[in-house]
């Protein structure tokens, strides 16, 4: 059943974006916007906007746009409902379906929906076997045994499997889910060759969630509690259309809030590492399940914390063996700093040894920074050896040379220097080489982004650019630009408002580009009924489409400091200072890109009529339409002061 109409407009009255956005994104205020780095795409400086005042986001780098309610399906993967059921819940409002929909619309649930709510039915069913005889003999009696609480086994919906094939697949067919949803959110199993044959995919063993960052589960994690050797020790979803493993970290959910509020971040590699963290009173953890990391669970990290400490197993061969997720951490801009645990011992097992209050004073006094780390793990290798040594510094150069931030790299080419006894400008002579190299390797991709950063600038066409068709779409985009911002405000002095006379003036100019054509129809559309649409119209009417592109048409990246004003008497001239002259100025500009189209028409007509040999009143009937569009143009160049040689 769906949402109803009244509780859709009490969150759009309700909801704030900067608070929605701020539950998932450290912002920064910069003039009258708050600016972050972009979640959507990877970047060292924020280029992710967002307008408190107009309730907008929008991404200078990849383009992504839309109100609180579109950010919220995009950061989560999920429809406009589930959306809307996710701010509903932040702010406390009661969820009212919508009584008026059929059974058919009830069934017409987007797949991504369904398979979120069947995975939610599986979430449910293993957490409720735990209080089964078997759940509670075997899995239940397996939690108590690591010290898991009644109240961390909630908090992370621990549960249990039941040992049988066709436990859950009945359970769920029971409840109306359909062997093909089951199939793709992962939860069971066709034997290949016999599409008859369908069971479970998770059996006798014990039941991780795994959620997304708004508690949702998105798939699961079982570890089996015999000792049978044909059975790998954990089993673990697939990938599905909701569960994408390179961008999940596992105890996100829980940890968020934690890991904004400590300003840090733990990295630890298993589920029953995390919930054991948890345990000893430290939430700010994740783990990576056992994955290498990827670039999307860095992002993931750095959109709540740009600090990082990764907890390593008493381990040197596995440590060093996994070094090169350090590397990744530096490159997404992360602050790295690690702890290594006594020899045997990983992080569950050494705070079950020590208990809660030691083992956080073990985090705290035993956390280095990288380069000490680093140069730590081979410290013995190369004390004798100076040829190691200099590999070692290489290595360690190597890392420094990921780190985006100039100031940072500096001073961890100082700390290399010092630990390692070597003149500090032997240290800077060797970074400088791989920054060069870095820089050579990346300038072609450098070169598609500057193109990308031109054409998203708020650029005034000119005669350079060279295709015309794409002169005649950012010229169209202008008007709808100006209508579109400024199309309320009366014009004083002619009696009427600006959209009025634009719309007039553009009456029987046919535009080439669909976006604005449709905007085009809309607004004439809102102001039949007598409304002048304003930005927030289109941006409520559901439609993606209209919606970014309307947001683009309304946000300036740059805007001028008020301090030119207030401290330095500096006045700079807006468009909106005079919005007669603008909108004349837009329309002339308009007419005469036109008008320049019409010309290259009849020069094509003429070129064929001679082509054809059509005869000399065909060419001279060509040549007068083309004569005729040269004096117009002749006339708009002079009202806009344009001197053509």
């Amino acid at each position: 059943m769906g949402i109803s109409k009244l509780t859709t407009d009490k969150v759009k009255e309700r909801m704030d974006i900067e608070e929605v956005i701020g539950d998932y994104l450290p912002m920064k205020k910069k003039g009258q916007n708050l600016w972050a780095n972009c979640p959507f795409h990877g970047e060292k400086t924020p280029s992710f906007s967002i307008s408190p005042a107009k309730q907008i986001y929008k991404c200078f780098g990849c383009g992504k746009a839309g109100d609180p309610i579109q950010f919220v399906m995009d950061i989560e993967g999920i429809g406009f409902q589930e959306a809307i059921k996710h701010i509903a819940g932040r702010y406390g409002i009661e969820v009212e379906e919508d009584e008026t929909r059929t059974p058919e619309q009830n069934e017409a649930q987007n797949e991504r929906e369904s398979l979120l709510i069947a995975l939610g039915f599986a979430r449910d069913f293993f957490v409720k076997n735990l209080q089964t005889p078997e759940g509670k003999s075997i899995g239940l009696s397996y939690f108590k045994e690591r010290g898991f609480t009644p109240a961390i086994i909630e908090k992370f919906d621990l549960g249990y499997a039941l040992d049988g094939w066709d436990n859950l697949l009945n359970a769920a067919k029971s409840a109306g889910f359909k062997e093909e949803i089951l199939l793709k959110a992962g939860l069971i199993l066709q034997k290949e060759g016999d599409a008859t044959r369908i069971y479970d995919r998770f059996r006798n063993r014990v039941i991780f969630s795994i959620h997304n960052i708004s508690g949702k589960p998105l798939g699961f994690g079982a570890r089996i509690l015999t000792k049978d050797k044909n059975q790998p020790k954990y089993i673990n979803s697939p990938e599905t259309p909701v569960y994408h493993k390179s961008d999940v970290l596992y105890g996100m959910f829980q940890a968020k809030k934690a890991i904004r509020d400590k300003d840090n971040c733990y990295l630890v590699e298993g589920y029953t590492d995390v919930v054991s963290l948890h345990l000893s009173g430290i939430e700010n953890v994740v783990a990576s399940s056992g994955t290498s990391l990827t670039e999307g669970q860095i992002k993931l990290i750095k959109r709540f914390t740009d600090q990082v400490t990764v907890l390593y197993d008493g381990d040197a061969a596995g440590i060093k063996a996994s070094l090169r997720g350090i590397d990744l951490l530096l490159e997404g801009g992360l602050n790295v700093k690690a702890v290594v645990f006594p020899d045997g011992e990983d992080p569950d097992s050494y705070s079950r040894k020590v208990g809660s209050q030691a083992f956080q004073d073990y985090l705290e006094n035993n956390s280095r920074d990288f380069i000490g780390f680093k140069i730590g793990l081979y410290k013995e290798e190369f004390t004798k050896n100076p040829i190691r040594k200099a590999e070692v510094i290489r290595e360690v150069v190597q890392s420094i040379g990921k780190i985006p931030d100039p100031i940072i790299r500096s001073v961890y080419a100082k700390e290399a220097s010092d630990l390692l006894s070597i003149e500090e400008d032997i240290i800077h002579a060797e970074l400088n080489k791989i920054l060069i190299k870095s820089q050579k390797d990346r300038n072609a991709s450098q070169k598609d982004e500057a193109f990308a950063e031109q054409a998203m600038e708020e650029l005034i066409p000119d005669e350079t650019a060279t295709s015309f068709s794409e002169i005649l779409k950012i010229q169209e985009r202008e008007m709808i630009r100006i209508l579109v911002n400024y199309g309320w405000h009366k014009l004083a002095e002619e009696e009427m408002h600006l959209c009025q006379y634009l719309l007039a003036e553009t009456e029987d100019l046919e535009f080439t580009t669909p976006i604005y054509v449709k905007i085009l129809a809309l607004y004439r559309s809102s102001l039949a009924q007598g409304e002048i649409p304003t930005s927030e119209y289109f941006i409520g009417l559901g439609d993606q489409e209209v919606q970014k592109e309307v947001i683009d048409l309304i946000t300036v990246r740059r805007e001028v400091s008020q301090h030119w004003a207030d401290t330095h008497q500096i006045i700079i001239n807006t468009e909106s200072d005079n919005l007669t002259l603008t909108g004349y100025k837009s329309i002339l500009r308009l007419k005469r890109k036109m008008v320049q189209k019409l010309m290259e028409e009849a020069k094509v007509k003429i070129k064929n009529a001679e082509t054809e040999q059509l005869g000399d009143d065909k060419v001279n009937e060509f040549m007068g339409i083309y004569v005729e569009l040269k004096n117009v143009q002749l006339l708009i160049d002079k009202e806009l002061g344009i001197v053509i040689g």
